[in-house]
């Protein structure tokens, strides 16, 4: 039913998840998010993390930097900045070297508190003071709540989704 691992179709199916992972990213983050004008909470992650379990770094980069400039481009929110697109292609890479080989709690805590308290709650912060000219301290007042929820949420998704993958690799599909 599958081909074996040395099969010409591997890539290829790398690269046709890779597109269906931008694809669910671009969906979970447009439109199925809470979306206020510097907070967003919702489930985008879960896409970003899925490749960087299964494909790697790289991968996740992609599907996070792709997923945040296409979607960016196709059903905008607010003005683009390259900012928040570079703050996902570094999410995904953190999730990508943190999580690709090994899926343990201390793994885990690091690549969501890594990505949740430097890269969304300073670095997005950053890129929102810039871009509409707020103060950086008032900003990231409110910014602590959305950081305070994702981080909860993201550490019990990604420890879902990390007890799913062993099933995933199995399948020899990838």
């Amino acid at each position: 039913m599958f081909s074996a691992p040395s099969s010409p179709r591997r890539p290829l199916r790398r690269v046709a998840l890779t597109g269906i992972l931008i694809a669910l990213e671009i969906v979970l983050s447009r439109f199925l998010s809470i979306n206020a004008w510097n907070i967003k909470i919702g489930f985008s992650f879960v896409p970003v993390v899925l490749a960087a379990m299964l494909l790697g770094p790289w991968a996740s980069a992609a599907v996070a930097a792709l997923g945040d400039l296409l979607g960016a481009l196709l059903f905008p929110i607010g003005p683009y900045f390259p900012g928040f697109t570079l703050t996902a292609l570094l999410t995904g890479l953190t999730f990508g070297w943190l999580l690709h080989e090994k899926q343990t709690w201390p793994r885990i805590l690091l690549a969501v508190g890594g990505t949740q308290l430097v890269l969304s709650l300073v670095l997005n912060t950053v890129w929102i003071a810039l871009l509409y000219g707020k103060a950086f301290e008032v900003l990231l007042a409110g910014r602590l709540v959305q950081c305070a929820v994702l981080l909860v949420v993201q550490t019990a998704g990604t420890a879902v989704l990390a007890k799913a993958v062993p099933a995933l690799r199995k399948k020899e599909w990838l």
